[in-house]
């Protein structure tokens, strides 16, 4: 069951987006469209309405429905506005010399306990991700070096101030064959989890279909 907020969100969602891709996924079904979003957004690629990334609010929009549908847990939410999110915005900075250090995510899902931030998932969702991606990761390393004990987080002087440790990921839907830049593989192992949502089998990268799982299983 969604409250007021969430389902308001749906609503501008549904209001604002290419009907065309959303019946879509109405007919094919939510876990179907998070495996095939691929198929989903070609038929926005020629549209001028949609010359911006709508990848993450489709999966904004099926996380949505999914929660709707008991699928993923009541306790656990989503914005599209990370750095602006009064619970989230905290956990995206990293100190580095005193400068402020914040992750090119547009995405994240948390847990609340007791009015507080509990858990978070921090999510990179872009079709085409090649300057992004370098920037999150880099981050992520970053994230890695402040919250461990190594001679580096004390020579730069690397800080995270926040309580909650949080997950980072990303998700793509491969348009442009980027996950087999040699390159890009290596970065994969450094996200706590990357997605795709095309049907394909790998051993470094998991299906979209698998989030609403990930989610529940790490969040709470």
């Amino acid at each position: 069951m969604l409250n007021n907020k969430e389902k308001h969100r749906l609503l501008k969602i549904e209001q604002n987006y290419l009907s065309s891709v959303l019946e879509k996924i109405k007919t094919i079904g939510l876990e179907k469209s998070l495996e095939n979003l691929n198929n989903i957004l070609d038929l926005s690629k020629n549209d001028d309405k949609f010359k911006t990334d709508i990848f993450p609010v489709l999966i904004e929009y099926i996380f949505l429905k999914l929660k709707a549908d008991n699928k993923i847990n009541q306790n656990i939410f989503i914005t599209a506005n990370p750095n602006k999110h009064a619970l989230i915005k905290d956990t995206t900075v990293i100190y580095a010399n005193n400068i402020a250090e914040k992750p090119s995510i547009n995405l994240a899902m948390y847990s609340i306990l007791n009015n507080k931030l509990n858990k978070c998932f921090l999510l990179l969702a872009k079709q085409n991700f090649k300057k992004n991606i370098e920037q999150t990761y880099q981050w992520k390393l970053l994230l890695e070096i402040a919250t461990s004990d190594c001679s580096i987080k004390d020579k730069y002087n690397i800080r995270y101030e926040n309580h909650t440790m949080p997950l980072v990921g990303f998700a793509t839907v491969n348009f442009y064959d980027e996950i087999n830049n040699p390159q890009h593989r290596g970065m994969f192992q450094f996200f706590d989890r990357a997605f795709i949502g095309k049907p394909i089998e790998s051993d470094f990268i998991a299906n979209l279909s698998e989030l609403p799982n990930f989610v529940n299983s790490n969040l709470l």
